[in-house]
């Protein structure tokens, strides 16, 4: 049985798609306005972890994350650069989707663009204002939040503390400035507009994700994802205007994943801790170590990022690498070991009924290493043979289909000009001139190769090369 925490319930469920073998999955995707940060990155990973899982239960998938491409922020941006919005938001989702396959997050099936929805807005806005739940003020459309009665169910406000008929233009705002929000806002000097039914204008923030989300997923689905930040006011007003519409439940299972902080500390440009992929990349960072050390702290407890948790995932991610290497590179006898059958069934049983209890990623690791420990035992004692090699490696293949923190494992051929450098380190050995087989071996891993001489010849695998 799977459960995941709902947000709107508080606790947690058994997940029953709408459709057995179906799930249909929205997530919040970025605003491009600019490079997204690694506590964007925090989301999509959990997101991507979530999907990942899902598919390794046999479920398909269709998942719609948007792109924000016109609010307050990408409009403050495009004038600040001198750009149109077209040309100022194509820069940074490209950057996106190059930092999503940099982390190997699976593509979405729809990147629906706000920008490419507008008549669909102005629908159900329309649509809104026909059912009495939106008004008209200056040109703007608000909608009116004491006329849905179960406003603030998913951010658990009272609807008492409401404050009715007071308007905000502003995309977000606070928790405690709970007010009618635009949904088109009139069309204002130096910005961009449309001319619609509705008067020249734009719209606001939270219709778009509620116009995209049903267009490709239907007036009810499955699950809707995103940072706590989300939770107010945009999800709570995507459900006010989403079932105020349609007179439908909006989403099942709202999941969302807790902040990321820095070294301790709110991530901020002003205090120099606020890091892109692309700046830590710079840094020499591993992407999957960054991917790895996202997706191992449980989706609803903050994570506190630090160099020191990096340099450990990357640690953890060598276990894995290192267990496979030896996989790849020793020489096993024919044959299989029951026990070895055994000890994987049970690690992957383990893995996935961990992941089916909320994503408990720390317990779905355990099963992990664990299979990794006892697999380096029964290599030790040499008791692994050539069918337990391909069950130990497929079962590490399958796994990381759900974590993909693993480099490419296949057999990977060295340039001539190495190879040839191993076969002068060997002459020199047989002629016991160690100094210079020592002096190539410190050449090959500077340049990322590490020779390991064993009683089967010498082995080779790559590393990091050392920095100068």
């Amino acid at each position: 049985m799977i459960r995941f925490y709902n947000t709107l319930s508080g606790q947690k469920e058994e997940f029953i798609p709408l459709e057995p073998g179906q799930v249909k999955m929205y997530t919040c995707g970025p605003t491009v306005y600019d490079y997204a940060h690694i506590g964007n990155f925090r989301a999509y990973v959990f997101e991507d972890l979530l999907k990942r899982f899902l598919l390794a239960m046999g479920f398909k998938v269709t998942h719609v994350m948007n792109i924000t491409d016109v609010d307050d922020k990408t409009i403050r941006g495009a004038k600040a650069k001198n750009l149109s919005l077209e040309e100022y938001t194509k820069i940074y989702t490209e950057a996106f989707f190059e930092d999503i396959d940099t982390l190997k997050i699976l593509r979405a099936d729809y990147y629906p663009r706000a920008t490419h929805h507008i008549p669909d807005m102005v629908k159900m806005i329309k649509g809104l204002m026909a059912k009495g739940y939106a008004y008209e003020k200056d040109g703007s459309i608000y909608f009116d939040v004491s006329k849905f009665p179960n406003y603030g169910q998913l951010a658990k406000i009272k609807i008492s503390e409401l404050k009715t008929g007071v308007r905000i233009d502003a995309d977000e705002y606070s928790k405690d400035s709970v007010q009618d929000f635009a949904l088109w806002k009139k069309r204002k000097e130096g910005e961009p507009y449309w001319e619609t039914e509705l008067g020249p204008g734009r719209p606001g923030w939270h219709i778009e994700c509620s116009v995209m989300s049903t267009k490709y997923l239907g007036e009810t689905f499955d699950i809707h994802c995103g940072g706590v930040d989300n939770i107010f006011p945009h999800h709570e007003n995507e459900i006010a205007q989403s079932e105020a519409y349609t007179g439908k439940k909006f989403v099942n299972y709202w999941l969302h994943c807790h902040h990321l902080i820095v070294e301790g500390e709110k991530m901020s440009k002003s205090k120099g801790n606020f890091y892109t992929l692309r700046d830590l990349t710079s840094r020499g960072v591993d992407p999957l170590d960054l991917r790895y050390l996202l997706l191992a702290t449980h989706y609803r407890k903050m994570l506190n990022f630090t160099f020191d948790g990096l340099r450990q995932a990357g640690a953890a991610r060598r276990r894995l690498y290192d267990f496979i290497y030896e996989l790849y590179h020793r020489t096993f006898p024919p044959g299989e070991t029951p026990e070895i059958k055994t000890l994987v069934k049970e690690a992957k049983n383990k893995f996935l009924a961990a992941l089916s209890d909320d994503l408990n990623i720390s317990q779905a690791l355990t099963a992990l290493f664990e299979l990794v420990k006892k697999g380096n035992i029964f290599l030790a004692q040499g008791q692994v043979k050539r069918g337990d090699r391909q069950i130990l490696d497929q079962a590490l293949q399958d796994l990381d289909k759900v974590l993909a923190v693993l480099p490419a494992l296949e057999e990977e051929q060295l340039p001539q000009e190495i190879l040839k450098k191993i076969e002068e380190r060997q002459k020199a050995r047989a002629a016991r001139n160690y100094a210079l087989a020592d002096k190539i071996r410190d050449e090959l891993r500077a340049q990322g190769i590490l020779l390991e001489d064993t009683k089967e010849g010498v082995r080779w695998k790559r590393i990091k090369p050392t920095s100068s």
